[in-house]
């Protein structure tokens, strides 16, 4: 028997804090006068009111969640974030059309970083800090949040957790699930404060340097500029965002121990140093031939490189450069990086890192079974052998993602959209990376899809950003079987 009475309760409280988020957002569009405070306020306030009936109108119940009970929040919470979320937009009729409302507000809590707007930079202040700050919510994600938080979820604080952070690994700093939390997000925060010193110090306005850290350390890719880090011709601001995405792109469990000055355990992480020797491979790779095409000098071409690499990789999505611009092979090798994702339990989307490694691992040592059919290979990651069940785990993860890919192409393209335009669309909402390929390059925004396609395309975006078994698990009979 599933408890709706307590996960109508956790989801008042994850509402409240949702609404107490958009309040920060009011002393910007006051400070500018850009006359959207009303709307801001209104949102926060039927957010607050709404969460604030379902919070105290049920009875306290036993709050031992369970597994079904905690994919089942995760699921309608997102679902319910993203439809309030959109009330800033909609009250202030910057975007007044549902379709578009959704797509940007799922845009952003899935730090897809996709967007429909055609001028960011004629959008009121308070909006824009609305529209990054989902971004940062939805980087380490508000359940994990409210674990930290909140006292209410107790013991089941641990299905939520699992069912929200990306990833394969359980990785925990703590016996506590909601010490763990705690310290997450107090990483977060702290990284959040430093790159947003650094975008300052570089020559950013205050306003602009807010909104990047929020966007950058969540690997969303929203910008308050309409050519995104382009914008910024500074050497030290792009520098600096290629490390904080490198960072957030990063396990913030490795991140912790870094801090902690733990470096042993740091580089043991197998999926680490894939992750960092792969940015290097890529950016040796990429830079002769994009110093060839684009005919800049070498430190600029090397920086626009290794930039579209790694805000590709990590999921991040900002831009300095058009990428499709250089030669046709590299446009693929950028689009086939849509694939790759950060390090699992990182603010990243897409695959993640450790799933490839596995995959690769496993592939290599059934070769040496072949050969040696009676001998016992263990897959080891981080020198633990890795489980039958994980690794089964892993491959229809693999499996289940490429047939979405390819199934949603077909959907897009049966849409009326041409086949480049289809791959690039579902390969980067799926992957909640932003630019693509196709209509939706770097320099292009999503704002010509029809209505159908702009929710079909929202869905994929969280389906990506719960990691496909969170919400289809939902969609399965015996998920709803009693006990």
């Amino acid at each position: 028997m599933i408890h709706y009475k307590a996960i109508g309760k956790i989801m008042g409280a994850l509402l409240m804090l949702l609404g107490l988020l958009m309040l920060p957002g009011v002393g910007f569009s006051l400070y500018y006068k850009s006359n959207d405070q009303i709307a801001l306020l209104s949102s926060a306030f039927v957010t607050l009111s709404i969460g604030a009936a379902f919070y105290f109108s049920l009875s306290k119940q036993d709050q031992h969640i369970r597994k079904r009970e905690g994919y089942l929040i995760v699921t309608l919470s997102w679902i319910l974030m993203s439809l309030f979320g959109m009330l800033p937009y909609i009250f202030s009729n910057t975007i007044p059309e549902v379709h578009d409302a959704i797509f940007e507000t799922v845009s952003g809590l899935s730090t897809t970083g996709a967007s429909i707007l055609n001028d960011i930079e004629a959008m009121p202040a308070g909006i824009l800090f609305w529209r990054s700050m989902t971004q940062w919510i939805g980087g380490l994600g508000i359940i994990v949040l409210t674990v930290a938080i909140l006292p209410l979820l107790g013991i089941g604080g641990i299905e939520l957790f699992v069912a929200e952070s990306p990833g394969p690994t359980s990785d925990k700093l703590h016996p506590r699930i909601r010490e763990t939390a705690k310290r997450l997000w107090l990483v977060y925060v702290g990284l959040t404060l430093l790159v947003c010193f650094l975008y300052y110090l570089g020559g950013m306005t205050f306003f602009d340097a807010i909104n990047h850290a929020l966007t950058t350390m969540a690997t969303g890719g929203f910008s308050t500029k309409n050519a995104s880090m382009a914008f910024y011709d500074s050497a030290f601001i792009q520098y600096t965002a290629i490390v904080f995405m490198f960072l957030a792109g990063t396990n913030f469990t490795i991140i912790y121990f870094g801090l902690r000055g733990k470096f042993g355990k740091v580089w043991k992480s197998d999926e680490f140093r894939s992750y960092a020797m792969a940015i290097v491979f890529l950016a040796l790779l990429f830079v002769w031939p994009i110093y060839y095409y684009s005919g800049e000098g070498f430190e600029v071409s090397f920086r626009n490189g290794l930039f579209q690499i790694v805000s590709l990789i990590t999921t991040t999505g900002f831009v300095t450069a058009d990428y499709t611009s250089y030669h046709q092979g590299l446009t693929l090798l950028f689009f086939m990086m849509l694939f790759l994702g950060g390090s699992a339990g990182s603010t990243s989307g897409g695959i993640k890192f450790v799933r490839h490694l596995t995959f690769v691992k496993n592939t290599w040592l059934e070769f040496k079974r072949i050969v040696h059919p009676r001998a016992i290979v263990p897959l080891k990651i981080n020198g633990d052998r890795v489980t039958g069940k994980i690794i089964t785990h892993i491959m229809n993860f693999l499996l289940i993602y490429l047939m979405i890919f390819v199934l949603s192409s077909v959907i897009m393209a049966l849409m009326g959209y041409d086949i480049l335009t289809a791959f690039g669309a579902v390969a980067t909402s799926l992957g909640n990376v932003g630019p693509a390929i196709g209509q939706v390059g770097p320099m292009d925004n999503f704002a010509f899809f029809s209505p159908g396609a702009k929710l079909f395309l929202s869905f994929l975006m969280l389906l990506g950003r719960l990691e496909l078994f969170t919400i289809l698990i939902v969609f399965t009979p015996f998920f709803w079987r009693a006990n």
